[in-house]
């Protein structure tokens, strides 16, 4: 199972910072995403940048602050796209164990 089957994100950005947030649809798969998708994991995606994670158990959510993942900021980088709103899918395709 993909993160994507069961939860959705939302971005920002402020200069070479983004935000990612991870929302679960549905109550049920909060568990498993608030166990599965950790710092380590994000900041696996993005090539080992520093992750911080702030978890959000009232909106079932977690957000993800990664230092240095615009490369000094949308309009400083050669990136196609600079913008966060791209780097939400990376976090999205995660892999994760099915849930019982």
């Amino acid at each position: 199972m993909r993160l994507y089957d069961i939860a959705h994100g939302r971005t920002g950005d402020k200069g070479a910072t983004s935000n990612i947030s991870v929302i679960a649809y549905r109550v049920e798969d909060w568990p498993l995403i608030e166990r599965e998708v950790t710092a380590e994991r994000v900041s696996e995606i993005f090539g080992g940048l520093p992750v911080t994670r702030y978890v959000l158990p009232r909106l079932q959510a977690l957000n993800f602050v990664i230092e240095g993942a615009l490369k000094g900021g949308v309009t400083r980088s050669l990136a196609l796209d600079a913008h966060g709103k791209a780097l939400s899918f990376a976090v999205l395709e995660m892999e994760l164990p099915d849930s019982d």
